[in-house]
């Protein structure tokens, strides 16, 4: 049985344990740049973009001063922020590497450019923008062609 959801879905928040919360702070607001919404004292926070209540959740509930899961096991493999434009992922850009965070990655997958780092309890991140639809590549029957190029980062952060 196939369902279908509405068009206007979109994935709310992600929660994420972390081992240090002001660490974290640090990274997905004082870099990445979300403003911090609200806080539960020193055990959790959730920040947000334009006002919204949160996109992200942090807390040290189960996780305080713990260590990320080593390669090869099951959990997050990236939690992905989408910008509005070039010129916003560029200006985020901008700030990662002034904070000398380095990046696991860029790609050009033609309906999107993508930048890859890791936050501070190593989950991936991904930070990207979609190109709009009518740019989006196609085959000869109209399906999706999704590429995996490589990301001209240097002309990106030209742009920031």
């Amino acid at each position: 049985m196939t369902s279908h959801l509405p068009e206007t879905t979109r994935v709310g928040h992600v929660h994420l344990k972390v081992s240090d919360l002001e660490r974290s702070i640090a990274f997905y607001s004082g870099v990445l740049g979300f403003d911090v919404m609200q806080r539960y004292g020193n055990r959790a926070a959730f920040l947000g973009a334009g006002g919204y209540h949160h996109h992200i959740g942090l807390n040290t509930w189960e996780s305080a001063g713990a260590t990320p899961p080593p390669p090869g096991h099951t959990g997050l493999y990236h939690s992905a922020f989408l910008f509005p434009d070039r010129a916003s992922l560029a200006q985020v850009l901008r700030r990662v590497v002034d904070a000398g965070i380095a990046l696991d990655g860029a790609a050009d997958h033609g309906v999107s450019e993508a930048l890859y780092l890791r936050d501070p309890d190593q989950n991936g991140v991904e930070l990207y923008r979609d190109r709009p639809r009518v740019e989006w590549p196609r085959d000869g029957h109209d399906n999706l062609k999704m590429a995996n190029a490589p990301l001209d980062v240097a002309a990106l952060l030209a742009l920031a």
